[in-house]
């Protein structure tokens, strides 16, 4: 588990309230970062995997018919299960290309989207993966990364829920309420 300590340096580094952090935490993991089997939490993302595979070629459609559950080309198209259906959904994408599966979950206590390994100052979407199943330090560590990379410290420093979410989340962030969980969050950390 994440110190206070580590925190309040996660906290300095972007300089922001220890809250804030553990806010985001809360909102996108629940809290945890491991299963308990030890894994790191993920959720696999159906439509990011169509996505990845096209950037490298592949043609998403010859897929649809066997893999159409853990491939699709819009967000919200099926339910996602739950996270003791994670794995199996991952394993079964990497069948068609690995680093395409794993750059199309988010990952950890902060569910970062493994396509964004270079932000989090990796220098390799495997150095990545490795970090997420070592420690929920690791993951605050990446996170720090990410989010200075992304340019999203300051959303966070003012608290800029809706900002943050739509940088963080995407767009259609507000289809989960996202930014009013955060806020909701924040405050039950005060």
């Amino acid at each position: 588990m994440i110190t206070e300590k580590q925190f309040k340096q996660s906290a300095a580094a972007l300089q922001v309230e220890p809250a804030v952090i553990k806010a985001v935490a809360k909102v996108e993991s629940g809290g945890s970062g491991f299963l308990p089997d030890g894994k790191p939490v993920i959720l696999f993302e159906p439509h990011v995997f169509w996505k990845e595979l096209r950037k490298i070629d592949i043609d998403p459609t010859r897929y649809k018919g066997e893999y159409a559950d853990i491939l699709y080309p819009v967000w919200g198209t099926r339910p996602y299960g739950g996270s003791s259906k994670q794995y199996a959904r991952l394993e079964r994408a990497a069948k068609i290309n690995r680093e395409a599966a794993l750059a199309s979950a988010s990952w950890g206590k902060f569910q970062i989207m493994g396509f964004n390994w270079r932000m989090c100052k990796c220098s390799s979407l495997q150095q990545f993966i490795n970090a997420m199943y070592k420690s929920e330090d690791e993951h605050l560590r990446l996170f720090t990364n990410y989010i200075l990379s992304a340019n999203l410290d300051d959303e966070l420093r003012n608290k800029d829920w809706k900002g943050f979410a739509r940088g963080y989340n995407g767009p259609l962030y507000y289809k989960n309420s996202y930014d009013k969980k955060l806020a909701a969050a924040y405050k039950s950390f005060l």
